[in-house]
């Protein structure tokens, strides 16, 4: 197979840290998972655990790849929310892209045990929802002020954990809560 990424190497078969198959590139070091293998080793390795402590330098590709098997397109994949960092991943055939140091950055960022989870949907629905979240905190904090919107979010938290919360809100947003009225 030739190389995805960089087009000039070859994908020679290998082995990530002597644990799961991969294929690396002889050119750009970058590495081809398929999760079959991935999970079939993790499977076997439950309780292996993954120095989290390592240097990293990434080099990622900003284009889209095609997978070395399909010649397809594959997907950008977020590994967090911490990072805007992306995967390559080849659905139809279940084969990952980690551009030289991807890996590297997997320990880091303590994901490296779970590279099958952060494939899926559900890990993909949870960046997107956190992202909205860190976003409109972003906003409100802006509109607010600091101080402000530390308060307001305190009073909120309160506010829910009260039965009668439905009272107190309308208590709260009344003009004069003492008036009969409206």
């Amino acid at each position: 197979m030739n190389c995805t990424s960089c087009k000039q190497g070859d994908l020679i078969p290998t082995f990530i840290e002597g644990q799961f198959r991969a294929h690396t590139c002889s050119s750009c070091q970058g590495n081809w998972v398929l999760i079959e293998d991935y999970v079939a080793w993790k499977e076997r390795n439950p309780q292996f655990t993954f120095d989290e402590n390592v240097h990293c330098e990434v080099d990622e590709t900003k284009q889209a790849l095609l997978c070395p098997i399909t010649g397809t397109i594959m997907r950008k994949l977020r590994l967090s929310t911490a990072t805007e960092h992306r995967i390559d991943y080849s659905a139809s055939v279940g084969g990952v892209w980690l551009d030289k140091g991807e890996w590297e950055l997997l320990k880091n960022e303590g994901l490296a045990g779970s590279l099958n989870a952060v494939l899926t949907a559900h890990w993909q629905r949870n960046i997107r929802i956190n992202n909205t979240k860190e976003n409109f905190s972003e906003i409100y904090q802006d509109k607010f002020g600091e101080d402000s919107y530390k308060k307001v979010k305190e009073l909120r938290e309160w506010l829910y954990q009260q039965s009668n919360k439905a009272d107190l809100r309308a208590y709260l947003l009344a003009e004069d809560p003492y008036s009969a009225e409206k």
